[in-house]
């Protein structure tokens, strides 16, 4: 009952014939492989921009470098003169 043999696909066929015309059917085709086609290139649009979400998630979860002072010996100037250029490296790059 629930598999389509030669009878089923031939049955089909002449009722698109019939119902399209011979004239009609190369026409109806060729829309159906447009449509096809553009449905096709609409997935692969949608798996690069989840690939480019994913990356950019990826890329935002990742931990920020840490800079190593000792802050035993360093004083608050000199701190701030190491991270502060640091700090605009990385909001330059982003």
């Amino acid at each position: 009952m629930g598999e389509f043999s030669i009878t089923h696909i031939l049955l089909i066929a002449v009722i698109f014939l019939i119902f399209f015309g011979p004239s009609r059917l190369p026409q109806l085709g060729q829309s159906m492989g447009k449509a096809i086609r553009g449905f096709k290139q609409g997935l692969s649009e949608i798996d690069v921009d989840a690939k480019d979400i994913h990356d950019t998630a990826a890329a935002a979860a990742k931990p920020a470098q840490k800079t190593q002072l000792n802050t035993a010996t360093t004083t608050q100037t000199e701190v701030t003169e190491t991270i502060v250029p640091e700090q605009k490296k990385e909001t330059q790059n982003s």
